[in-house]
């Protein structure tokens, strides 16, 4: 099947129907998560299914997956078709259990600040947040007693 001229859309009309600027486009496009074919003219022309990858670029963006973890799930899709439907499903389980991960660990996080708040910071021999002189410097960097498990 041939590709015609609607076929292809300018960066403006990528950018206008995915709700991002053309500097956004350029900058996917730079990061190799979407390409382009050039014009006679040395125009970019995007293949509608940019627009898919676009989507799902914006989607990991609001559930903070880093974009070299999108570029690592884009490198195993095809590049000059539309995903397909078990490519999509792929992505989606990845990302639950990413998702689930997160919601752990703020879980986690809710737990600690809340006994941080029960003890009022009184009791500086209870606290896991607070390290007399130091001494946990020599189990490394960073509040140790926060990333330890009990």
């Amino acid at each position: 099947m041939g590709q015609g001229p609607s076929d292809l859309l300018s960066v403006g009309e990528v950018a206008r129907r995915a709700g991002v600027a053309t500097s956004a486009v350029r900058f996917y496009e730079a990061q190799g998560l979407i390409s382009a074919e050039r014009t006679a003219g040395n125009q970019r022309r995007y293949r509608r299914h940019v627009l898919r990858r676009l989507s799902l670029i914006l989607v990991a963006k609001r559930l903070g997956i880093p974009l070299a973890e999108v570029a690592e799930v884009f490198a195993g899709l095809p590049d000059q078709r539309m995903p397909g439907k078990r490519d999509w499903e792929r992505i989606s389980v990845r990302w639950a259990a990413h998702l689930a991960a997160r919601r752990r660990e703020i879980e986690r996080l809710e737990q600690e600040i809340t006994s941080c708040i029960g003890c009022g910071c009184l009791s500086l021999q209870r606290c896991r947040v607070f390290n007399p002189e130091d001494a946990l410097a020599v189990r490394g960097a960073g509040p140790r007693l926060l990333f330890e498990d009990d």
